[in-house]
Order: C-alpha cells, then structure tokens, then sequence
C-alpha cells in the first residue's frame, strides 16, 4: 500500500514528494531500493540511492542503507525531492549574482521580478534557465556533469537569496533539511500599519483561498491547511508603515504575505493581497501622491530574503549568508524616513 503525504499542489510548491508504503504480508525479502524504484514512477534507482545515503528513507522510523531488506509489514517513508518536469528548460545568458558556489551547491541572491522555475506563462528567464546556462560544460568531482536541483524557491516579485543543490545527493541532503525546518532564513518586510508590538509570532492554517486560488489564506482551524510559523521583530516605525524583521519556522507559500495581510497588515506593494492601495494615512494628496511615488520605486511587494544558513551536505559544517536590501527598497525606506521626519517638524503642513 502506498500514500503520498502531500496534496498534488502543495508537492509543486515544496519541491519534494513524501511518499509512504506498508509492505504487503506476502512480499519477499527485497533491497529497499529496487522495492522503491519498482513502486514510484519515473524515479532512478540512483535517486533512490542519494535519498538512503541522505537519511531520507526510513523504515518504521529508522533511516536504512540502500541495501536494506524489506520485510512484510515493514512501514517505509521516502522523502524525494524534485518532482518530474513536463518540460525540458533551456539554457539562457541570464546575468546572476552568485554569492557563494562549490561542487555541491550554490547561493544566488535572485532579483525581485525573476522567476525561480519555468512553468505556465514565465517558460523562459527564469532563474533555472540562467542557471543552466551557468553551467554548460561545469563537471562536479567525479566527472559528472554540474545541474541546478531546486530545494526551495522565493516569490517572483520578492529579491534575496535562495540556495540550489548541484547534484542529486546536495538536493537530498537540503531537502531533509527543509522538510524538518532546519533552515534558518530572514527576511525584511515594509508592511502597512503601526504593528502593535515590538516583537511577536504569527501562527496559522495556509491554504489556497476559496475565493482566489491564486492566493494564500489563513485559517485557525487544522483541517483547513498546513500549519505556518513566523516570528517578527519590529526594526522601525514610520507611523503609517513598519519595518520589520520575519524569520520564517515554517516555509509554506506566500507565508509572509499571507500571515500579515490575516492580522491587518498587508505588505507594502503587495498587489494580490492588497498593499498596493493607501491603507494608512491621511487623506491629502501631497500624501496620496508621496505613496504612488513609493511604489512606483518597488517591482512589487517590499519583501527580501536578507539571510540564509543550512548545514552544507558534504562538510557538516553550519554556513550563513547575508545581503542587503536592493537600492529600489532603500530608496523607499529613505523617503519614508524623509515624510516622517519632515512631518513631526511640521504636522499641519504636511498633510494639507
């Protein structure tokens, strides 16, 4: 008997599969990876491999070789990552800004308005296309020849760092990490609003909206979504917008937008949940128009992923990235700064 564990949507959105078995009574002793490669469609034997040697498959809770042999009522649990593509992607001479890169893998600070992934209407200049293209030629330690696998991936319109396996044994490895919310991630957000407090946590059940299925929402009930952890701390107040700092426990879709659009505070020009309209503030139009003059700064929501640290699969070691804000959000946070100051100097006129 087998179970995947996950929703078909939410597979494509977390890049892996979670796949469950309970070996019938009648099966006879077999290496666990030819039971597997014999189970799961267009899966290599190699693959299945690189996933044992991750730690990835488990039987009754214990992770087991490749050459383990199943017995009848064995329970197995695979963690896969990297779902079949219906479509073959292209090289492209993208331009990247690759912060750190090896064998094993590679960290790129992406720009708000890419693509992570080829798929339905964004078939080219995505960020797997400039990768291939990347790597045309590029060999890894054993000759084999160096390829992007996703582990994750960030927003079109959100900029920041994201890491890329480089080889099926680094997808393995970064997946489980993943899976069990190892990765450390920060992210800086300019939301509408005076948070309330200095510091807090935002907790909920995400799913597609019934209304929209192309955005997230929260729900407190368990049955209607994945559960979703963020923490926030307050960098700056602006009056009518906060700074903030996200550090993310969970990593579910949209999870940033999403959590502060459910407790009243869309993100700054954040179209599909809203922080593309005058939320907060008054109504005069030198203000309206100091608005309008700040979003036409941004490519769309105030979102990027500032920090990112992972266990690398080959050294054991725990390593840490950090980039700073793009010069579009800075602008925007320097005219805001800029209002502020010039409207606790003078109130009245800054309004009229």
């Amino acid at each position: 008997m087998v179970e995947n564990l996950l929703p078909e949507n939410e597979l494509q959105e977390e890049l892996y599969e979670h796949y469950r078995f309970i070996v019938d009574p009648g099966q006879s002793l077999l290496r666990i990876d030819k039971f597997l490669t014999d189970k799961i469609q267009n899966v290599s034997r190699n693959k299945i491999q690189n996933a044992a040697r991750a730690g990835n498959i488990r039987v009754n809770n214990n992770p087991v070789k490749p050459n383990y042999r199943v017995k009848p009522g064995d329970i197995i649990t695979i963690l896969l990552p990297g779902p079949p593509r219906e479509t073959e992607n292209q090289p492209e001479n993208i331009p990247l800004e690759i912060v750190y890169e090896d064998v094993d893998v590679l960290v790129v600070n992406k720009p708000a308005g890419m693509v992570v992934h080829p798929a339905y209407a964004n078939y080219t200049g995505t960020l797997v296309n400039a990768l291939l293209y990347h790597f045309l030629g590029k060999k890894g330690t054993v000759g084999e020849e160096l390829r992007p696998c996703l582990v994750h991936r960030i927003d079109k319109d959100t900029s920041g760092l994201l890491v890329v396996a480089l080889n099926e044994w680094a997808q393995a490895v970064l997946a489980r990490q993943f899976f069990e919310h190892r990765i450390q991630r920060n992210y800086t957000a300019l939301v509408w609003g005076d948070v309330l407090n200095d510091s807090g946590t935002i907790t909920g059940y995400i799913n597609r909206s019934p209304r929209d299925r192309r955005v997230m929402a929260v729900w407190q009930d368990e049955d209607k979504g994945r559960y979703s952890v963020t923490h926030f701390k307050v960098l700056e107040r602006f009056g009518y917008t906060t700074l903030v700092d996200c550090q993310l426990e969970t990593g579910r879709t949209h999870q940033i937008r999403a959590h502060f659009a459910s407790i009243g505070h869309p993100l700054f020009g954040d179209t599909a949940y809203g922080g593309r309209e005058i939320l907060k503030g008054p109504l005069y139009a030198k203000y309206k128009q100091f608005v309008e003059n700040c979003f036409a700064l941004l490519p769309g929501q105030a979102l990027h992923a500032r920090t990112l640290g992972f266990i690398h699969p080959s050294s054991s070691k725990n390593i840490f990235f950090e980039v700073g804000l793009p010069g579009y959000f800075m602008e925007v946070l320097e005219k805001w700064r800029r209002y502020i100051a010039a409207r606790n100097m003078n109130p009245e006129g800054m309004d009229e």
